[in-house]
């Protein structure tokens, strides 16, 4: 792979990677020594901060090519300086969130968080927020005080020879190698396309790890969206800006107080209409719950329409009062563009004439809509022409077999060359696929109730360590009380939804025999090697849901091209993500373990073979015993 890697970096070629553990230095090691400039996309910021702060130092050190190296994240991610200096009014205008299962912990106050946060401030070289791990993402300061392209006025700033963004992208224009994730790099190819000048430097060569996540956010980040949080948002700086405009002046007082009332009548509107005030949403766990509903334009409630236009018209007239209050008052300024760009958004959703998937989805904490392309690849493709440099696709899953057409298809990647590498792993020796004879078609009723009973014996063999992985979240919950009963007092259940992620499988580890249960967040990403995982269960083949609009637009919009959406879209998508399930088990050459997956169209069906020609290479029974008994072979002392 680095033999091929340097190849194309020399011949500014493009190149799709499928491959498995050591991918990372077979990129990193040619980029460095290729003396050229150097841009590395990656899908999580994980990963993003293992190749900074980690890998790149130890490789450069070992090769003796010493790079000036910089690390590049979204500006939402930095500390706005101007911001921070009106902390004291937004702690004011910052009351403790609506949502009440927020813990009291989580809930602003206004003298010790404050006092904490201009000490960090004061000391931080980067005002990289991830510093702060109490100002989550869902802390409601964590928007007041990030840097956004809304409330940022660039050279204009007072702080402007301080911003933490603008000293990132100096030292990123500065640097040979550059590393980003797959949201900045996106962002960068939007703006470009609007015209508005570029985020990141002019680089020689891209390599984009984890670039199966691509399509799919290409998609969002080429389409357009407006949440009536972003709205929530703008209604407090519009309190605010007008109170303060308010304070020595008359007419903009009665202006505070009648403005920010129809803007937030109509928002309320708007989020009552699509139903968001019906759902639950538990900001602990940081999971989308059932309570969620994602609705395709067609079948939103037909008091949905009337809403949205009533709150098309509250922006647009904010916008025209605004307007004509330029010169008022400063603070008044920032608001002009915002209110703009909301208002143009929400118009381009509201015109059916303007092709493109649209959705509506609604939680607790609000409602989005959504307008997104039903085809990224001509913009992509001719994105990636335009820049010249060396193009490097990396990921375990991109080829559908061996074949790489469908991703390429999906990103106009007409003229590249492909590599399919083997794992490095022994899945002969290391893995076993296990696929139950007796269970019914995952649509009937009491299909998961069956899957669990057939699953038992196996958790029960290796004494724990098992991921069950669901395709939906009822599957999910179900499946969680059938083992509530069973396994609970035996084994530690591990529920997503019950606590983040990442705490989940801190204990996961730690435990040694525990049973976790987890949806899509936990197919891919998740690495736990050793002991404590032995058992992956796979509930069903992951075919995304024809009810999901965006699925179901596409579907509808293949149609009509004549193509069949099933075979070219849906099966081998379906492929992909079953790669990334079964991926989970063995993660280093001395993992050992058995992949168990209920789903019996596996065998019955046709597309079963392709499944099933595209999982590593691993013996496969149908008997629940030798399952069993790999299991308890392999079975912890300590757990035994």
């Amino acid at each position: 792979m680095a033999a091929r890697v340097q190849a194309a970096l020399e011949a500014r070629a493009t190149l799709l990677v499928e491959a498995g553990t050591g991918k990372t230095f077979a990129y990193l090691v040619p980029a460095l020594l290729s003396g050229l400039r150097v841009l590395i996309s990656t899908g999580t910021r994980t990963l993003q901060d293992q190749l900074f702060h980690r890998d790149l130092p130890l490789l450069a050190a070992a090769i003796g090519r010493p790079a000036r190296v910089a690390l590049l994240k979204g500006r939402s991610n930095y500390l706005c300086l101007a911001r921070l200096a009106d902390v004291g009014r937004q702690a004011e205008l910052l009351p403790a969130p609506a949502d009440s299962q927020m813990p009291s912990a989580s809930r602003p106050s206004v003298s010790q968080p404050v006092a904490s946060l201009l000490e960090w401030a004061l000391a931080s070289r980067d005002g990289d927020l991830a510093e702060l791990p109490e100002l989550g993402d869902e802390h409601p300061w964590r928007s007041r005080l990030a840097s956004t392209r809304e409330s940022c006025s660039g050279n204009r700033c007072a702080e402007y020879a301080r911003c933490h963004v603008f000293a990132a992208r100096r030292a990123a224009l500065d640097a040979d190698i550059v590393v980003v994730n797959h949201h900045l790099l996106l962002a960068d190819m939007a703006l470009k396309e609007d015209g508005f000048g570029d985020l990141l430097p002019s680089a020689d060569a891209v390599i984009l790890d984890e670039a199966h996540q691509l399509p799919d956010l290409a998609s969002e980040f080429f389409g357009i969206s407006l949440s009536t949080r972003a709205l929530e948002l703008l209604l407090t700086d519009l309190k605010q800006a007008l109170r303060f405009a308010g304070a020595h002046n008359a007419a903009l007082a009665r202006l505070a107080r009648e403005l920010p009332m129809e803007l937030q009548r109509a928002v309320q509107g708007a989020r009552a209409a699509i139903g968001a005030d019906r759902q639950r949403y538990d900001p602990r766990a940081g999971e989308r719950r059932e309570g969620e509903r994602h609705l395709a334009w067609q079948d939103l409630p037909a008091e949905a329409e009337a809403s949205l236009q009533e709150l098309q018209v509250t922006l647009d007239d904010l916008h025209g009062t605004l307007n004509e209050l330029q010169g008022a008052d400063p603070a008044i300024e920032p608001l002009l563009p915002r209110v703009a760009a909301h208002a143009g958004t929400l118009r381009q959703i509201l015109q059916p004439e303007i092709a493109g998937a649209r959705s509506a989805s609604a939680d607790a904490r609000g409602v989005a809509l959504r307008l997104l392309p039903y085809d990224i690849a001509e913009r992509f493709g001719s994105y990636r022409r335009q820049t010249q440099a060396a193009w490097i696709f990396t990921s375990a899953t991109l080829a559908v077999g061996e074949n790489f057409a469908h991703f390429a298809g999906r990103l106009g990647l007409s003229d590249c060359q492909t590599l399919c590498l083997a794992s490095p792993f022994d899945y002969a020796r290391q893995g076993l696929l296990y696929l139950p004879r007796s269970l019914p078609e995952p649509a009937q009723p009491g299909y998961v109730e069956a899957l669990m009973q057939a699953a038992l014996p196996l958790i029960e063999a290796a004494g724990g360590g098992t991921f069950l992985l669901f395709t939906s979240h009822r599957a999910l919950r179900q499946a969680a009380v059938c083992l509530a009963g069973t396994l609970a007092e035996r084994l530690p259940l591990l529920v997503q939804g019950e606590a983040p992620r990442e705490l989940l499988l801190r204990r996961f580890r730690a435990s040694g025999n525990a049973v976790l249960l987890g949806s899509a967040s936990f197919w891919e990403g998740v690495d736990v090697q050793g002991e404590a995982l032995r058992l992956v269960v796979i509930d069903k083949l992951p075919f995304a849901s024809p009810e999901d609009p965006v699925v179901r637009a596409r579907i509808e919009y293949l149609q009509e091209q004549g193509e069949n959406p099933f075979r070219d879209y849906q099966l081998p998508e379906a492929v992909l993500a079953l790669k990334q399930g079964v991926g989970r088990l063995i993660r280093s050459e001395s993992d050992c373990g058995v992949v168990m997956i209920g789903d019996p169209r596996l065998r019955a069906r046709a597309y079963g073979r392709l499944f099933l020609a595209s999982l590593p290479p691993m013996p496969i029974t149908y008997e629940s015993a030798q399952a069993c008994e790999r299991l308890a072979a392999q079975r912890p002392a300590q757990v035994a």
